[in-house]
């Protein structure tokens, strides 16, 4: 009778276990059918929000009915969105109808058709060259900033030096406005052509023309970067020119603008920029010395991270040490991190850079302030520690992974699901399933996500 007993017990468990996947799996279905519905019979107001959430989740298992959507609609928010949600992935598949909204602009809203040039520009449409060509030339002040700018991003490639030919003779025989000329400027160093920069060097080098203009100028050329030897040297000679120019946002410019370049007068003009009374120059100075990982750079950098009114100075300092990262780096850093005198983005920004070149070396450590941020109740710091250990890859994460999953926060259990993830952590399997029960569905939700990925069961 016991016998009978447990094993109706088990088939009755096993129905139920069943019936709650069916039930599961037809929500899942259902959300998606729903979803599929909406975009097919949804008002504008619907599918605009949809979007959003598809944006959100960073989900595209949609696409192909947004496409067939867009082919056939002419409602401006749907046509918006749609262009958006594609253009910011650069997924391609909406080209034809972004360039008919631009050739029927006449029967578009201005905000359709503004959706479509950018969509254009962003997935580098490079059959739009025309359509873009004939907007810009229809001197239609509403859409001719936005043309010029798409028009620049597409012209890459073996299209550069036409674009850059085309765009200056418009610059120099349309006389365009200020403002679309900065956009041709622009779309000179999108388009990548090393012809350009003779031009554009005139432009930088003119003291009487607007700081604006000049300013785009410089970071056209820094967008060009290397090509002949006799475009690089104009380039050059005009950035070296403007570093030490009266504008102090000209000069800032300048000096952001010699990354691409190499040479000593190039070294010693970033050295120098260090010393600018102005501090966007400095953190230029710091930027430049991260690109090019400029060891001559390094005392300058420990100073201005150590003693720098300006926070951003010493955020892009410490940045700088860590792209540098050889041993004197590395030990200015260690310092930062270690002084508990330091404000705390000090602190955080130079742990966050000696986990991402030597995690074994420092873990013990890290946890150790992590602990002590905690304790003092340095909740701006201990959350900012957090982030940074949640996102580190490294051989021996499993036993803080383990600690932080037992924890009772909701952020620190958060954090150790992302841990587990990033390293791999199938053996803290039972931790993990004891999440998915979580009362914060949140959570629970994300412990489910991270069985998923890792394999589990």
């Amino acid at each position: 009778m016991k016998k009978i007993f447990f094993v109706m017990t088990l088939l009755i468990g096993a129905v139920l276990y069943a019936q709650d996947e069916s039930g599961a799996a037809q929500s899942n279905n259902s959300t998606e059918q729903v979803r599929y519905n909406t975009v097919k019979y949804g008002t504008e107001t619907e599918i605009v929000n949809l979007i959003q959430t598809l944006k959100t989740e960073g989900a595209d298992y949609l696409d192909q009915e947004i496409t067939a959507l867009v082919e056939n609609t002419r409602n401006q928010k749907i046509l918006a969105g749609a262009f958006s949600f594609f253009g910011e992935r650069e997924k391609s598949g909406l080209e034809d109808r972004a360039m008919r909204a631009i050739e029927e602009r006449g029967e578009e809203k201005n905000e359709t058709v503004l959706a479509a040039i950018d969509y254009l520009g962003k997935v580098k449409a490079e059959k739009a060259a025309p359509v873009l060509r004939k907007l810009i030339e229809s001197s239609e002040k509403r859409f001719i900033n936005a043309a010029l700018r798409s028009f620049g991003r597409i012209s890459g490639g073996g299209r550069a030096d036409d674009a850059a030919e085309y765009l200056v003779d418009f610059y120099e025989n349309n006389s365009p406005d200020d403002e679309n000329r900065r956009e041709i400027i622009t779309a000179l160093g999108a388009a990548g052509s090393a012809g350009a920069v003779q031009f554009l060097a005139g432009i930088a080098s003119n003291s009487e023309e607007r700081a604006g203009l000049r300013t785009a100028a410089l970071e056209s050329i820094a967008k060009i970067g290397a090509g002949s030897e006799v475009a690089d040297k104009a380039g050059l000679d005009a950035i070296l020119a403007c570093v030490s120019a009266g504008d102090p946002n000209l000069r800032s410019a300048a000096v952001t603008a010699l990354g691409p370049f190499s040479g000593q007068a190039v070294d010693q003009a970033i050295l120098d920029a260090f010393r600018d009374s102005y501090y966007r120059t400095r953190i230029a100075a710091a930027q430049a010395s991260r690109q090019r990982k400029l060891a001559a750079a390094v005392p300058y950098l420990k100073f201005r991270a150590e003693r720098d009114e300006v926070p951003a100075v010493k955020e892009d300092s410490i940045r700088a040490l860590g792209a540098i990262a050889d041993s004197e780096s590395v030990k200015i850093l260690e310092d930062l991190f270690i002084e508990r005198k330091n404000n705390d983005r000090v602190r955080i920004v130079a742990g966050e850079m000696i986990m991402q070149l030597q995690p074994e070396k420092f873990l013990d450590r890290f946890v150790m302030e992590l602990d002590e941020a905690k304790q003092k109740k340095q909740t701006a710091l201990y959350n900012g520690l957090l982030k940074i250990i949640g996102e580190t890859k490294s051989a021996n994460m499993e036993t803080v992974t383990r600690r932080l999953m037992q924890n009772s926060g909701v952020i620190e259990r958060s954090y150790a699901l992302d841990m587990a993830v990033n390293n791999r952590l199938a053996g803290l399997a039972d931790e993990i399933r004891a999440i998915t029960t979580d009362k914060n569905e949140s959570l629970a939700a994300k412990a489910r996500r991270t069985l998923e990925k890792l394999g589990l069961p």
